[in-house]
């Protein structure tokens, strides 16, 4: 791999961990609320929602470009459970494209999140396959060239794959639903 290459994916992973962060942040101070009744992120978690359809729209369209970049310019193969999780994830980033132009956001995001809650389920088993001692084995051959669901391009800080990255960009969706409804 080239210097560039290594840049790129770094550059995704740092994303991605940022991303989980926020998401970890988020839900332990959803839990402290649940427990004490004092919520410490408020003012941040407000920002996030009234903007929730603006970030949904920017994480979809950057996990879309990542994903170009992963399989056009660095010439990952994408295997078939790669393919699915772009089938749920690429529409997302129009449909809240033109929310926004629109002014939709109360009925544009059952719709994103239903996508998000598909995607997340296909990238959660898609991470788990990659990381299993004993990978499920799917036919990807049979479904004509795809690479092997349970290869690793790379492992960034030990544990950030493709499928990761795809897993908490359809997480980091949903929990911005749930930010946007207290809103």
């Amino acid at each position: 791999m080239v210097f560039w290459d290594q840049s790129v994916i770094k550059i995704f992973a740092v994303l991605t961990l940022i991303a989980q962060v926020v998401i970890v942040a988020y839900l332990l101070d959803w839990v402290i609320f649940k427990a004490s009744g004092k919520r410490f992120g408020d003012k941040l978690w407000k920002f996030f929602g009234k903007r929730g359809l603006l970030f949904m729209f920017i994480i979809s369209l950057t996990a879309m470009v990542g994903s170009l970049i992963f399989s056009e310019l660095l010439k990952f193969a994408p295997c078939t459970l790669c393919w699915y999780q772009r089938i749920f994830m690429y529409p997302m980033v129009f449909i809240a494209g033109m929310a926004l132009i629109r002014k939709e956001r109360r009925r544009i995001m059952p719709y994103l999140v239903m996508l998000s809650v598909i995607g997340l389920l296909i990238a959660g088993f898609h991470y788990y396959n990659q990381t299993s001692e004993n990978p499920v084995d799917l036919p990807c051959s049979a479904l004509g060239y795809s690479a092997s669901c349970s290869e690793s391009f790379f492992a960034e800080f030990g544990y950030i794959t493709i499928p990761m990255m795809a897993f908490t960009a359809f997480l980091g969706i949903i929990v911005l639903w749930f930010m946007s409804r207290r809103n």
